[in-house]
């Protein structure tokens, strides 16, 4: 039974019409090719069952900025702050910036687009680049804070711009 694998008598001949013997069930031809979905479950029997169901993976890939499905790699942008804090946060604070990673397609117009749509600032002394750093900017009022995005590569003032 360990080399029940390696049976030639368990798989049909065919790759297309792959067959499975499962449990000692009656096998299954498939009527569709095996390369036509990858992210499909063909229908089967298990022990005498016959199971009619396809799953389809739905596409997790998809752009923060332009919301459509991304082919291939995503490019991954991670807000990260330089600056450690002295001690642990309160498990009932809220954090006051969500640091990613967040997914985009390789167009920058993508990441401005979801920093225009989160209302955030872009130094345009910097880049788009895969790690940003948060720049707190205080409100006049002194109550609300908003923020601005910067590759932290330069070395002089920031030059905060919309998105």
């Amino acid at each position: 039974m360990a080399n029940a694998a390696a049976d030639p008598a368990e798989y049909a001949a065919d790759s297309n019409q792959m067959r499975r013997v499962v449990f000692g069930a009656e096998p299954v031809a498939h009527d569709r090719p095996r390369h036509s979905a990858a992210a499909t479950i063909p229908p089967m029997e298990i022990v005498g069952v016959r199971i009619t169901t396809i799953v389809e993976d739905n596409v997790a890939k998809r752009c923060d900025g332009c919301l459509e499905i991304i082919e291939g790699t995503p490019w991954r942008v991670n807000v990260l702050d330089i600056v450690a804090p002295e001690k642990a946060a309160d498990w009932t604070d809220a954090p006051a910036i969500n640091p990613g990673p967040f997914q985009f397609h390789s167009d920058e117009a993508c990441v401005r687009r979801w920093m225009t749509a989160k209302g955030y600032l872009f130094c345009r002394r910097g880049q788009v680049r895969e790690i940003m750093r948060p720049i707190p900017i205080p409100a006049a009022d002194g109550d609300a804070i908003r923020w601005g995005l910067c590759d932290g590569i330069h070395r002089d003032d920031h030059e905060l711009v919309p998105a």
